[in-house]
């Protein structure tokens, strides 16, 4: 799986329909009537992150409870959920994107995938709509523009986790067993340019992408002798990949490092899953406040899981936005940058230089194999440890 999840993403498009008023009414998010607020969720209902579509969708319904106490309106005015799939298509997105647009909605997001995220914020810019992007993890999208927002982390902050693994990194190995394809370079890249950068010395095992044999790898990886294995994976291959690393002794030799996915892909470590060192956007567990309480027993089963948090704080975002802008999108931005709030994983922070959100991570382990193993928290890193670099606001 590796950081699975840093490829992954969702994006939310929110559109409030143009008004006018009194700059006090407009302040409090009350232009002076009853119009409803109306706001465009464009992900992924359908496809191959369909999965992640729904945690976010789920999690931004409980958010946007949570945010206006239960009353789903903002001032008196009540909010109006538009649903529209684009199957992780970047194409289908911007179609809807630009159709909302064309119907007046002033609040733009995205979909489940970074690059989805990443061709619907130059419309945000263009057409001057509050665009909050939500799982999407891509790097490229802080900063991007003034008008384009991010409601989870993104992939610096997943490295940054994975580097409080090292203590000390100056004069340390680490070793980067990856696919060798576009997924597998740009985790090699991160680790380099975050750990490498810590005075580590980094280096590259990439694997081809259609191996299915993984001994010789292995031991590749047990001679290399690294203080820390970071392992970036993905697809139908990786519980063969831990299997020989475990079969191998790497995990038993070394600290081994890698991103834990949504719940359902945890069998996949098998039997070496309680070996290996996790870092955590989220899961289960990760936190217990009162916007995780009002959010486990708003999703069916009261079963949390990646997700859910992005759209629990999208929601809190356009909540304080039309609190502070009403229908005036320039004052919506400038009512985002800099917003401190309490969310599902605690305390997050939209950096008003560039739009990142800083926000705690988490270390964790598994315990039990198969549907059985549960993840449990080891440590929840502060904001600031895994506070990526100022990105400069690029329009």
């Amino acid at each position: 799986m590796g950081r699975k999840s840093a490829a992954a993403a969702l994006m939310l498009a929110v559109a409030i329909a143009s008004g006018c008023g009194s700059p006090q009414q407009a302040a409090s998010g009350d232009t002076g009537s009853d119009a409803p607020v109306k706001v465009g969720l464009v992900y992924s209902q359908s496809g191959a992150l369909a999965s992640y579509g729904k945690q976010y969708s789920e999690g931004f319904k409980a958010g946007l409870e949570y945010a206006t106490k239960g009353t789903n309106k903002i001032g008196k005015r009540p909010v109006e959920l538009k649903e529209v799939d684009d199957a992780g298509d970047p194409a289908k997105a911007v179609s809807a994107a630009k159709d909302l647009i064309g119907q007046g909605y002033k609040i733009l997001a995205g979909s489940t995938a970074s690059g989805v995220a990443l061709q619907v914020a130059p419309l945000a810019a263009q057409n001057k709509v509050l665009f909050i992007s939500g799982p999407a993890a891509t790097d490229a999208l802080t900063g991007v523009n003034r008008y384009t927002f991010r409601s989870g982390r993104q992939s610096y902050q997943d490295v940054l986790a994975a580097k409080s693994y090292i203590a000390g990194p100056s004069g340390k190995k680490v070793l980067v067993f990856a696919q060798d394809s576009a997924f597998g370079k740009s985790n090699a890249d991160a680790v380099k340019a975050v750990i490498g950068s810590a005075g580590a010395t980094v280096e590259n095992l990439l694997v081809p992408a259609n191996a299915t044999e993984f001994t010789g790898f292995a031991v590749q990886a047990k001679n290399a002798k690294a203080d820390l294995v970071f392992v970036a994976w993905a697809g139908t291959t990786a519980s063969a990949m831990w299997q020989a690393l475990d079969q191998q002794g790497v995990l038993g030799s070394t600290t081994v490092v890698t991103g834990i996915d949504q719940r359902a892909s945890w069998p996949i470590f098998g039997a070496a899953g309680g070996k290996i060192s996790l870092l955590a956007h989220y899961f289960d567990g990760a936190s217990d406040n009162d916007a995780t309480k009002a959010l486990r027993q708003a999703v069916p089963g009261g079963a949390l899981d990646l997700f859910h948090p992005d759209g629990f704080s999208g929601a809190q975002m356009i909540v304080r936005a039309v609190e502070q802008g009403g229908d005036d999108v320039d004052k919506m931005v400038a009512g985002l940058e800099g917003y401190s709030f309490d969310s599902v994983k605690g305390k997050l922070t939209v950096r008003g230089a560039d739009h990142a959100v800083l926000q705690p991570m988490f270390q964790a382990k598994l315990s039990g194999t198969g549907t059985a193993a549960k993840a449990e928290l080891v440590k929840a890193l502060a904001p600031d440890e895994v506070a990526p670099p100022s990105a400069t606001m690029k329009g």
